[in-house]
């Protein structure tokens, strides 16, 4: 077996299928490659191609679905490509044949792709299809619906590299201490006895020796699991998705798994969910993983010998680390699509911008951007509530202000107050809201 562990040659879950809209194309990035997902009105499936249009290299995710043909148009000059990449029009070719006869040199690069588990999936090499064929996906066993489970996911970009992303996740004991106030209690912090069970080039299991025995599992290059079994039959898990973007950023794809307590899932949106918790929970990593890695990159030593890990708790972290050196020798494919992996010279204290929810995630959810849209509208509605009561109550007769202005003041007051919490307290949750540690 190659001691070169291939990245490209793996499947990786972009986003969630419904943060997409069908009607608009959608850029993201992989591993440095720019891609835009889109869906052909004539399939029931999403489609990836290199986002560059085979003309001049415009971006085709600047580009719009067409309204007559259902295919993928570029805004530079309005070549048009279908679901498989195939160019099928060239508005400015003085004969059509020249359109019918390159059509190989014409096409988009079209990207082997997937839809499972509410994920639309890609595989990054265009060459092995084949390959990608006989793949298969690197699902979770827990996140299956026929099995009675079911979940809510997340989607959001990091301010830190993939191989720091892994290890974070990798890393349960910091849970206490990190997130403090918001899933643990640095008070109750105990010893976490972690053992490997499995190490191979694609494969990476530990497990928990302590309570319900929880099962940790890293599925190379990006599928980092936890499974905890608790009760009768009980399953909670958490599958992660651990996505390089380019250097210095990630992503990451998050499914909360269970198989209980269905009622009280349903009934809890998705945005409340990402607002109140999940994204406290990113944010608490954020400034404490960025800072990191800046001071491990500029350091002339080995993380072998910078870190000092003595305990049971850091065993996973050990290993991944020592996996990453073996198989992928401690750096990713950053030179294969053209892009340096120069050290950065400073860290960010623009906090606004390390921890800032609407670029991350925000404005690429649709349940959280569907809730900030109607949050501002019911502040509008607010606002006029008041204007039109107070004005009413203004021109009133003395003798029907008493009996109708105060109940309608007071409706107004009451409004007013709700707007302000939107305003104040809500609204501000989907953009920022600092993390400060020592205030936890």
């Amino acid at each position: 077996m190659s001691s070169e562990f291939n990245f490209f040659q793996h499947w990786y879950p972009l986003t969630a299928i419904e943060d997409l809209d069908p009607k608009f194309p959608t850029p993201i990035t992989v591993l440095g490659i720019r891609l835009v997902i889109w869906k052909p009105k004539s399939s029931d499936t999403y489609q990836v191609f290199l986002d560059q249009c085979p003309h001049r290299l415009a971006p085709l995710s600047e580009g719009r679905i067409d309204d007559k043909t259902g295919n993928l148009m570029c805004s530079y000059h309005g070549w048009q490509f279908n679901s498989q990449g195939i160019c099928t029009n060239i508005p400015q070719a003085e004969n059509t044949d020249i359109v019918s006869k390159n059509k190989d040199n014409f096409c988009v690069v079209s990207l082997p792709v997937r839809q499972a588990t509410d994920l639309v999936w890609v595989w990054l090499d265009a060459n092995s299809r084949e390959l990608a064929d006989n793949t298969p996906l690197p699902l979770s066993p827990y996140a299956d619906t026929s099995k009675g489970f079911f979940w809510k996911s997340i989607v959001r970009d990091l301010e830190y590299d993939w191989q720091t992303l892994i290890e974070n996740v990798a890393d349960p004991s910091h849970v206490p201490f990190a997130h403090h106030g918001v899933q643990g209690n640095r008070d109750k912090a105990v010893p976490v006895p972690l053992k490997i069970t499995t190490s191979t080039p694609n494969l990476i299991e530990a497990i928990i020796e302590r309570g319900f025995k929880s099962t940790i599992t890293f599925e190379a290059p990006c599928r980092l699991e936890y499974t905890i079994p608790f009760g009768t039959g009980k399953q909670l898990g958490l599958v992660t998705y651990c996505i390089p973007v380019s250097p210095g950023k990630s992503r990451i794809v998050a499914l909360f798994v269970r198989n209980f307590a269905k009622t009280l899932h349903n009934f809890t949106p998705r945005w409340w969910d990402h607002v109140m918790e999940r994204n406290q929970i990113l944010d608490g990593d954020m400034v404490l993983l960025q800072t990191q890695e800046y001071l491990l990159k500029r350091n002339s030593q080995s993380w072998k010998n910078v870190y000092k890990m003595p305990t049971s708790a850091d065993r996973l972290v050990i290993e991944f680390r020592n996996w990453f050196d073996k198989y992928c020798q401690g750096t990713l494919p950053w030179d294969q699509v053209g892009i340096s992996n120069n050290e950065s010279t400073s860290i960010n204290n623009n906090r606004q911008e390390v921890l800032n929810r609407y670029t991350q995630h925000t404005q690429n959810c649709s349940s959280c951007r569907g809730a900030l849209k109607n949050i501002q509208r019911l502040q509008i509605f607010l606002l006029a509530y008041f204007a039109i009561s107070v004005s009413i109550v203004a021109v009133l007769p003395d003798a029907q202000r008493q009996k109708l202005g105060i109940p309608l003041i007071i409706l107004a007051l009451f409004g007013l107050g709700i707007y302000a919490g939107l305003k104040l307290w809500l609204e501000p949750k989907f953009y920022f809201v600092d993390y400060i540690h020592a205030h936890k």
